[in-house]
């Protein structure tokens, strides 16, 4: 039997916590055994989880001897790893046991120098702080999930069922984990990543810039059909300065700012209208459903429909 261990960090998050419990611990084999035993680890026995205290069974020695090591998420992502956790994650990474993190939980599983080279994802709110402080590792906030084999990650705690269910297919096939989802009710495999749920802001640009009254200029103007050269008149510069400042203040290009604008835009409309998707592409500015449809996906995971099911 499989075993996994779920590592629990003071101040857990309890959601995080009991996710990949819940969902181990109920998947059976074709025979109806048990496909998991689940153990609840941490270095001291009375663990803070917020809204109770949770008094883990086993220690850091729990981790030995497990397959699998979960680390979910924790409330104070910057807090210090102390030393005997920090080495008991190395140590189970050196036996081949496979690591994988829920949320935040991969803060701690990063400061351990595991996913240092590695691909990882957390929760998009967290994924800028993540890589600013570990420039070691490639972020991508638009996964639900990243596999490197050994080492995974995930995002928000939904997404951690995700990976869950993932890890359960590897092992044991797709009937079974179907089977899994089927009693967590959800999808074995969500369409889109975590890009959908992103609020796409703009970037900052500071009040009094040079740049101001053009961005609210083109906030504006998204329904027209605007060329590069239409906003560098507007702005009374040429393309070349005007691309230079955009890039500036804003770390985008026009053109890419008015992208991001009109997509926003359209997810407004999208969760708060009954409009075609056809009229609300027009409308933000899209020059035709195809052009609308392919950037809206590209920026969100999932298409204009799909994304509307979900949100409005």
């Amino acid at each position: 039997m499989h075993t996994v261990a779920v590592l629990a960090l003071d101040q857990v998050v309890p959601f995080d916590l009991s996710t990949p419990i819940e969902v181990f611990a109920r998947t059976r084999l074709a025979d109806g055994s048990a496909a998991y035993r689940v153990r609840v680890c941490a270095e001291q026995p009375d663990v803070d989880a917020g809204a109770f205290t949770l008094r883990a069974p086993w220690g850091l020695d729990g981790l030995t001897g497990a397959d699998t090591v979960i680390v979910p998420g924790t409330a104070d992502p910057a807090s210090a790893l102390t030393p005997a956790t920090r080495d008991a994650l190395r140590a189970a990474a050196a036996r081949g046991t496979r690591i994988a993190s829920i949320c935040s939980g991969a803060f701690p599983l990063a400061a351990t120098g595991l996913l240092d080279g590695l691909r990882a994802t957390t929760h998009w709110v967290a994924a800028g702080q993540l890589a600013d402080a570990h420039p070691d590792i490639e972020v991508d906030p638009d996964v639900l999930y990243v596999d490197n084999g050994q080492i995974l990650t995930s995002a928000g705690a939904a997404a951690g069922l995700d990976m869950c269910l993932h890890m359960i297919r590897g092992d044991h096939g797709s009937a079974v984990a179907a089977d899994a989802a089927r009693l967590s009710v959800v999808p074995l495999e969500r369409e889109g990543g975590q890009a959908q749920f992103i609020v796409h802001e703009h970037p900052p640009t500071p009040r009094g810039s040079a740049l101001e009254p053009l961005l609210i200029w083109l906030q504006g103007n998204l329904g027209r059909d605007l060329a590069l050269a239409d906003i560098a008149a507007q702005a009374g510069v040429s393309t070349r300065t005007l691309i230079r400042r955009f890039r500036e203040q804003t770390g985008d290009t026009p053109l890419q700012w008015l992208h991001r604008a009109r997509v926003r835009q359209a997810q407004q409309l999208l969760e708060s209208t009954g409009h075609s998707v056809e009229h609300i592409g027009a409308q933000v500015g899209f020059g035709s459903p195809t052009a609308f449809r392919d950037r809206f996906k590209r920026t969100t995971g999932v298409s204009p429909l799909t994304y509307r099911r979900s949100f409005s």
